[in-house]
């Protein structure tokens, strides 16, 4: 039997997965990956294996009509039926589930307990649109695989090295000692980044980075030593930039006068900012980058340049924050594979010292800075599965 390691990302309609073959080292590619989507609807299995050959598509026509609640559990059982069926020879040694909120109580991976489960359960009021997805999936791998350890993966963890005073807002001291305070998510894909950063930038690594995270969901963080000193995101993943359809920062007095003047309740408001807003809202076309930049729509092109407009923005506050810059890095689908974008952040840093190698940049190659750049310049594929299987590995014997 080969032991295995299986990473689990529950959202509200879908389940990513990813099997990691266990090793000393652990192999950076999966030996399989996919997802259930349609949660909710009518879930779909669709996986692929290392090389990224399709080996099953699947609609599991018997679970629509069922409460997503309901689908959500089903689903993983149809997962772990079909992972035992097309190959019998894995042993699943842990599971590692990526947990959006671990609050101040936990800055590091760890192990779960029952008591820890209800702790998270706690902390739904702090991420109601994804813990509650995220708990649900610990609590029905755990029926479906008794014994086998169960691992959280906090993407708050990352961020609890910044100081104090960057995680405080300018509120009455009760509400910040309640827990209302900049938390930070995406910490599992800076935290892989942190970690291969010496591979690309060697002595340069621990300087003064800023890694842009820029997909559906984006924000950007500030290094020193590879650690968190500053973030985007702050108590939600609605804070800091523009996102596929989220708004990002946004006045206060927008939401009181929603509120007064449109008839919006918390509900309402959390269906706008979360769902109909940035790059969607905007444009009125997608969510899509790609979409976006193949558009001829002038919205379109408006929701780009107030995406990108809103990244240099905020590049300029981290590097303020880090007392100058000294590398850039780009990761994630749209900071990974749009040229566009990258070539117009960079073009608009310029003032930091940034100069963009533009055939470099145009075949995304890793290192797309000019040679008379001062700030080093890399677009990096994040591996938030890997990390979590690493994180797993090191935790179960």
């Amino acid at each position: 039997m080969t032991q295995a390691l299986l990473t689990i990302n529950a959202g509200s309609s879908s389940i990513k997965f990813a099997l990691f073959e266990r090793g000393a080292p652990l192999a950076p590619q999966a030996a399989l990956r996919g997802e259930l989507d349609g949660i909710g609807a009518q879930p779909r299995l669709k996986a692929k294996d290392a090389d990224g050959a399709v080996l099953a598509e699947l609609t599991f026509a018997e679970l629509a009509g069922l409460p997503a609640d309901e689908q959500h559990r089903r689903s993983l059982d149809f997962l772990m039926r079909w992972i035992d069926e097309h190959d019998a020879g894995w042993r699943i040694a842990a599971v590692g589930h990526r947990v959006v909120h671990g609050a101040e109580r936990y800055a590091a991976p760890v192990v779960l307990s029952p008591a820890d489960v209800d702790a998270l359960a706690g902390f739904i009021p702090l991420a109601p649109l994804h813990q509650p997805h995220n708990v649900a999936g610990v609590r029905a791998l755990s029926a479906l695989l008794p014994g086998v350890p169960q691992v959280a993966c906090f993407d708050t963890a990352f961020h609890m090295t910044q100081p104090a005073l960057a995680r405080r807002f300018a509120l009455p001291r009760r509400l910040s000692e309640a827990g209302i305070k900049r938390y930070g998510f995406h910490g599992l894909s800076y935290e892989y980044i942190a970690r291969v950063l010496p591979q690309h930038l060697g002595g340069k690594a621990d300087g003064r980075v800023v890694v842009a995270h820029l997909g559906n969901g984006a924000s950007m963080c500030a290094l020193r030593e590879r650690k968190s000193v500053a973030t985007t995101m702050g108590f939600t993943a609605l804070d800091g930039l523009m996102m596929g359809t989220r708004c990002g920062a946004i006045d206060p007095g927008v939401l009181l006068h929603l509120m007064e003047f449109h008839d919006l309740d918390a509900a309402g408001l959390t269906q706008l900012l979360y769902k109909e807003s940035g790059l969607l809202g905007v444009s009125g076309v997608s969510q899509d980058m790609r979409a976006l930049l193949a558009s001829p729509a002038p919205e379109a092109a408006e929701a780009v340049e107030l995406f990108c407009y809103r990244i240099a923005r905020e590049l300029g506050s981290l590097a303020a924050a880090l007392g100058g810059l000294d590398a850039l890095v780009f990761t994630a689908g749209i900071g990974e594979h749009a040229a566009p974008v990258r070539e117009r952040i960079c073009r608009q840093a310029g003032w930091l010292g940034v100069r963009l190698d533009e055939a470099a940049n145009a075949r995304h190659a890793t290192r797309i800075s000019a040679p008379d750049s001062r700030v080093d310049v890399l677009v990096l594929p994040t591996n938030e599965e890997w990390m979590i299987a690493q994180h797993a590995a090191a935790l179960v014997p």
